[in-house]
Order: C-alpha cells, then structure tokens, then sequence
C-alpha cells in the first residue's frame, strides 16, 4: 500500500462552477477572467468570514490569464466583506490600472504584488495578512516553531524577509523576491504572512494552514509551560507527507464557495 498522500490532480471543477449562472458577466469581460474574479472576491470575503482581515488594509490579488501581466487587487477603501468580483481593480506592472474604477489601490500592496506576480510567472494568486497571530510569530526571533501537526506540514514551504518600513519603496521589490526564492509562503518580520499559490484555491489553503500553525503557537507559548518539540524523524517524515498539500485546496473550494452562497453571494456580482 503507497501510504496516503495528499491529491496531485485538481477535481472536477464543476462543483466550484455549479453557482456561476447567479454571476453577471460583463460581454466584454473573458469568461476566465470572470470566473477569476469571482475566486478572488471569494477569498476576500473567506478572510473576512476567519476574522483575518484587517479594515480595509492589506490585500490579496490574482493573475489575469492571457494577458500581459495584469492582476486583480482589491479596491483600496472597500472592506473585504464587501469586495465583489466586479469590484476588483485590474492593474499592470506600473499600478496603471486597466478599466475604470472608483478606486485606487494601496500602494504597498501593489509593491509586494507586483514583485511576486513579476518574478513567478506560475503565482496565479499571492495573499497578505496582518492578522494577530501571524504578526506575533512574525515578531519573534525563531519565526514558526514546529510545534504542531501544521505547523510541520508548511515549515519546509517558508521562507522569511526582514521588515524595512512600509512596502511603499520599490526598490524593496527585488529583495522581496530575493527572499521569497520558489518558496511559497514566507513571514514578513514584524509585518505578517504571504502564501503564493499557482491557484486562489491553493494559495488559501496554504495561508489557512500557516495562520492556523502561528494561532496554535500563540496559544501554546501563552500558558508557559514547557513546550514540545517533536523528533527529527518525525519532522523528516511530516515534511515528505506535505508535498502537495496545496493542492488540497482544490477540494476544499467547492465546499468553501457553497458556504458563501449560503451566507451572502454577492460575491459573484
């Protein structure tokens, strides 16, 4: 028996399309930059349903497909419990943005974004957070711990960069991308969190994970008891067992995507 492992095949996406008709796709808009859009506004407001969003500050974005290295960002002033899928705002390598929109973008945003969508041609999403959790491990010294389950499934997928000030310089884009390396998450030093995902779907799983692994370690340094480190076997043998978790998103999205339909699905609007 080959052990179990976690998908290396996206599913049917048929699940995940099976509320697309409730959309209003414009006539001039692809139907794959749509369904994008929707994805996107979905994770948006999938942050605001885990309390991971911070007003209207810090950002996720999403690749434009076939065009030239546009990507979708939220308006800058809108909460992301709000953030529809024509709401977004498209923008390209310079922070023009594409189309009309009665907002701009948040400049920081735009220079982690950009590097990361220049740099990885494969990122077809990159998300950012300031939750609590996540700002506290990033404050400390050691950075993530392996002191959980899940915090050893995404260890071997981080990488760290130093804080510098507000992401407003984009001289600082090149180090951005220096530090990030093929990795797909990294901690921000006394900043927060990123995940890059080929996918929406598998970028949120893999910032659910890492949000889930910096909450456990809070909790777990709160009590002051002595804590646990498991064995270095048991971290070589997590650290094979998390290839491919990312594509477990793929499975969880229809899922996540009908639990907004039950809530709100203005979304796709």
């Amino acid at each position: 028996m080959a052990g179990l492992k976690f998908p290396t095949e996206k599913p049917s996406e048929n699940a995940s399309n099976a509320s697309a008709e409730k959309s209003a796709k414009p006539k001039s808009m692809s139907k794959e930059e749509w369904q994008i859009r929707i994805d996107l506004a979905a994770c948006y407001r999938l942050v605001a349903h885990y309390g991971w969003d911070d007003m209207i500050f810090t950002h996720l974005s999403a690749r434009v497909p076939s065009s030239d290295h546009h990507f979708l960002i939220n308006p800058y002033g809108m909460l992301f419990s709000e953030i529809t899928a024509s709401s977004l705002v498209k923008v390209d390598q310079e922070a023009n943005i594409i189309g009309d929109s009665d907002y701009g973008v948040n400049p920081a945003g735009f220079t982690i974004h950009s590097a990361v969508h220049m740099a990885r041609p494969e990122a077809g999403a990159v998300l950012h957070l300031h939750t609590r959790a996540g700002m506290a491990v990033s404050a400390q010294s050691e950075g993530l711990l392996p002191l959980t389950q899940t915090s050893m499934l995404v260890l071997p997928k981080i990488t760290y960069h130093d804080y510098e000030g507000v992401a407003v310089n984009l001289e600082e884009r090149e180090r951005i991308v220096q530090d990030l390396g093929e990795q797909d998450l990294m901690i921000l030093r006394n900043h927060g969190t990123l995940a890059v995902g080929n996918s929406i779907p598998e970028a949120f799983l893999l910032m659910y994970f890492l949000e889930k692994a910096c909450d456990a370690q809070i909790a777990a340094q709160s009590g002051g008891s002595a804590l646990n480190i498991p064995s270095n076997q048991a971290l070589e043998t997590t650290s094979k067992q998390s290839e491919g978790i990312h594509m477990a998103g793929h499975m969880a999205w229809p899922a996540l995507l009908r639990m907004l339909d039950r809530q709100d699905d203005s979304f796709r609007l």
